[in-house]
C-alpha cells in the first residue's frame, strides 16, 4: 500500500471539460494512473491520481482549472472475489470511513484500488 495525493477538480458538467484536462496534463509530460469522474446536479467531480502531482497542479492552473488535493492510498489487491471486501471490512472494524473509492485492473491478477478516508495513517496501521 502507498500514500498518495489525489487531486480533484469540479466544475460544469459540459461536453469538453475533460478533454480540456486531459489535454493540459498531457502537455505539461503529466501521466493519469487513475481516474474518477462523476457528474451531479449539472456538476462534475473528477478525481485524478497522477506521475507528478506539482507539475500536474501547475499545468491545470496554466490553463485556468482550479484543482484541490487530498491523501489517498494506493492499494495492489489480488483480483478475485472478495479482496476488497477484506479490505473494507478491516476499515469498517477500525472506524474509518471510505469518502472515495475507484479500481481498475489490466489482467495479471491484480487489482489497483484508489481510497480516500479521513485519516489515512490510521487506515494505513489498520491494513497494516
Amino acid at each position: 500500500m502507498a500514500k498518495i495525493t489525489q487531486l480533484t477538480l469540479t466544475a460544469e458538467s459540459k461536453p469538453g471539460v475533460l478533454a480540456k484536462v486531459s489535454d493540459a496534463l498531457a502537455k505539461a509530460g503529466v501521466n493519469i494512473t487513475a481516474l474518477c469522474a462523476g457528474e451531479s446536479s449539472g456538476r462534475g467531480k473528477i478525481r485524478l491520481v497522477v506521475s507528478d502531482a506539482a507539475r500536474a497542479k501547475e499545468a491545470l492552473a496554466a490553463a485556468k482549472i482550479r484543482c484541490g488535493e487530498e491523501p489517498a492510498l494506493l492499494l495492489s489487491l489480488d483480483d478475485r472475489p472478495g479482496a476488497l471486501a477484506a479490505v473494507a471490512a478491516r476499515l469498517a472494524a477500525a472506524r474509518i470511513n471510505v469518502k472515495c473509492a475507484y479500481a481498475t485492473t489490466a489482467g495479471g491478477g491484480r487489482a489497483q484500488v484508489v481510497l480516500v478516508v479521513a485519516n489515512p495513517d490510521k487506515a494505513d496501521k489498520a491494513l497494516g
